[in-house]
């Protein structure tokens, strides 16, 4: 397993390898200092199983960097870890495609399961986001896998948690993000990170292509 490693503070790079390394004593990491370095790694090597990076890092601006990195390397999970810890900038890093948001501040331990979970398909997303009466929903969230067009209707329905699909009800009857918060009893935050999974599950591109979809799996009806 190769993975390439990013950050602008040598001593914090000097850590994760550690930390890696006891995840996986075999693991082959690649280092980068900013934002030039990581586009000169991923041009030459192809064959990365996991690109871990900050995010303020020199030589480009986090947005466009990171729908770079995703635009080479597709099939690559990306992972944020970051000392920036805001829900509007962790939503918009997975609207762009990375598949978890670790902030720096997490222990080597939450570190290591955020990357086995990733590496296994999953979405990591962190729990102090989300305020404590909403711990179930974290639980729908942090495992959402990336799922595959090529994957069946069933597979798809099943991976929706019943909170995304009280969202997904109230997206089919023209309600705004604030709306569903109220109804639902959420933030509007943590609606807007429901919706994102609610996307990357049901592998389309808007909200409504997700009520098209979520009413041809029939786990909606058609008028909501």
């Amino acid at each position: 397993m190769k993975i390439l490693v990013a950050d602008d503070h040598e001593l914090f790079l000097k850590g994760l390898e550690l930390i890696l390394h006891d995840f996986d004593p075999a693991v082959e990491l690649v280092f980068a200092k900013n934002y030039l370095e990581v586009f000169d790694a991923i041009s030459e090597q192809r064959d990365f199983s996991l690109v871990l990076t900050d995010l303020a890092m020199p030589g480009a601006k986090w947005l466009d960097a990171i729908r770079k990195i995703h635009e080479i390397l597709p099939d690559t999970p990306i992972i944020i870890l970051s000392a920036v810890f805001d829900k509007e900038i962790v939503q918009k890093t997975i609207e762009l495609g990375a598949a978890g948001y670790i902030p720096k501040t997490s222990s080597n331990a939450v570190i290591i399961s955020a990357v086995n979970l990733v590496l296994s398909g999953g979405v990591y997303i962190p729990p102090e986001l989300l305020q404590q009466t909403e711990e179930n929903d974290f639980d729908m969230l942090k495992n959402v896998e990336t799922l595959s067009p090529a994957q069946t209707a069933k597979e798809k329905a099943r991976n929706l948690s019943p909170r995304q699909i009280d969202v997904l009800r109230l997206i089919s009857q023209g309600k705004s993000n604030k709306q569903i918060a109220y109804e639902l009893g959420l933030t509007e935050g943590t609606v807007k990170l429901h919706v994102t999974a609610i996307l990357k599950i049901l592998n389309v591109y808007n909200r409504t292509g997700a009520v098209v979809e979520a009413t041809h799996l029939g786990v909606i009806k058609e008028h909501g």
